[in-house]
């Protein structure tokens, strides 16, 4: 690691485009100001480290849906059967709620 010392309002140069200027020092905490081209992403480590991670986790997942491995998943995501209009039942009633009523044995008294 190239370490170089610097102070308040002076600026480090990364190749000819990206321009590190000491902007503020108070105690423990030095404040930069970067400027670089749009095309150059600029994150504080622990945010770099967080996208590194999810695009890993990301690629695996990739990984796993080419192999197969999430074909339950995408059974479980397709849509159903399309549903005909007017036959939809009022919804929390269905077909073993409301079972339908049977005819009575034929010399039932009710039949009479």
């Amino acid at each position: 690691m190239l370490v170089l010392s610097r102070q308040r309002d002076e600026t480090i140069m990364i190749g000819d485009e990206i321009e590190i200027t000491v902007v503020d020092i108070r105690g423990d905490k030095v404040r930069l100001g970067i400027t670089a081209p749009t095309r150059i992403a600029v994150h504080r480590k622990e945010v770099y480290e967080a996208i590194r991670a999810e695009n890993e986790r990301a690629s695996h997942l990739n990984a796993q849906m080419n192999s197969g491995d999430m074909d339950v998943l995408r059974r479980t995501l397709a849509p159903g059967p399309q549903r005909t209009p007017g036959k939809s039942r009022p919804r929390g009633i269905s077909s073993l709620t409301n079972p339908p009523r049977a005819e009575p044995p034929p010399g039932d008294a009710r039949t009479a």
